[in-house]
């Protein structure tokens, strides 16, 4: 009889435990124990337009195609130059077509961020255009220098032979040839002149004295215009660099856009480019 009653009481205490287990186990779940909370869930990565582009097969571009030799709309309706060129590789080694998108320089943050997955034109990197989107890697150094009828090469060397008031300094409306002149040529006559691919013939026909822009379209629009000349390319008057716009915050989209650049130019292949177009 005792015997019975102590295997009695050993089985009770055995469904007890087990009860307990039960119920604690259930008010952990329910996060009803003081203290406890609920696991948090595990981070999703953010969307990345790489993606996107992987899935619409499709590379939408944002470019002006005013700027030779970056990007330049012919009348055929065709965008050529040495972005253009790279802007085809990137679109290929995506899976993707081009898709072009014109905009102008007053208006290519907003066309871009709205419209596109890439800026692309000799577009100069600045901290006001980094506010808004990212760049990549630079893949071109190249700082404003003058460009003038050649007769005048001697007389626009300096900032402070341009900035006079006889000068008439000429400047393409919405980019950072504006910007440079309205800073450093407060005393000149800023003409402003919408079209920047006949630009150049306002200076030949003596309608305007001087332009200061890139060193690089300088050194292309003197072989194009006989009677041009760039003034000390090969020492402008300040630092720039030529870039490409992408999406503010997509990290993988910039890390796989400068990874094919990195290679592009290992291979040789940019260089290639940029000799077709500017040798």
């Amino acid at each position: 009889m005792q015997r019975t009653s102590v295997s009695l009481a050993a089985s009770a205490f055995v469904i007890s435990l087990a009860l307990t287990s039960i119920a604690d186990a259930q008010t952990i779940q329910a996060g009803t124990v003081a203290g406890a909370k609920p696991a948090a869930p595990a981070p999703v990565a953010a969307p990345s337009r790489l993606d996107d582009v992987l899935a619409r097969h499709t590379l939408r571009v944002c470019t002006t195609g005013d700027y030779k030799p970056y990007s330049f709309l012919r009348p055929d309706g065709q965008f050529e130059g040495i972005d253009i060129d790279l802007a085809e590789s990137l679109a290929k080694s995506l899976g993707a077509k081009t898709e072009y998108v014109k905009t102008s320089w007053s208006n290519l943050m907003n066309d871009f961020i709205a419209k596109c997955d890439i800026a692309v034109g000799g577009v100069s990197t600045t901290l006001e255009r980094q506010k808004r989107a990212f760049f990549t890697a630079a893949y071109m150094e190249d700082g404003k220098t003058p460009i003038v009828r050649c007769d005048d090469k001697d007389k626009y060397q300096t900032v402070e032979q341009i900035d006079q008031q006889n000068v008439r300094t000429i400047v393409n409306p919405g980019g950072t040839n504006e910007r440079f002149a309205k800073q450093f040529f407060p005393h000149s006559q800023l003409i402003e002149y919408p079209d920047n691919v006949t630009i150049f013939r306002q200076i030949l026909e003596g309608k305007a004295d001087v332009m200061v822009t890139d060193a690089s379209e300088t050194l292309l629009q003197q072989k194009l215009n006989p009677g041009l000349c760039s003034v000390h390319p090969d020492k402008p008057f300040q630092f720039g660099e030529k870039a490409y716009l992408l999406p503010r915050g997509d990290v993988p989209f910039q890390q796989y856009v400068d990874q094919w650049l990195h290679l592009a130019r290992s291979s040789g292949e940019f260089q290639a480019v940029y000799d077709k177009w500017l040798k």
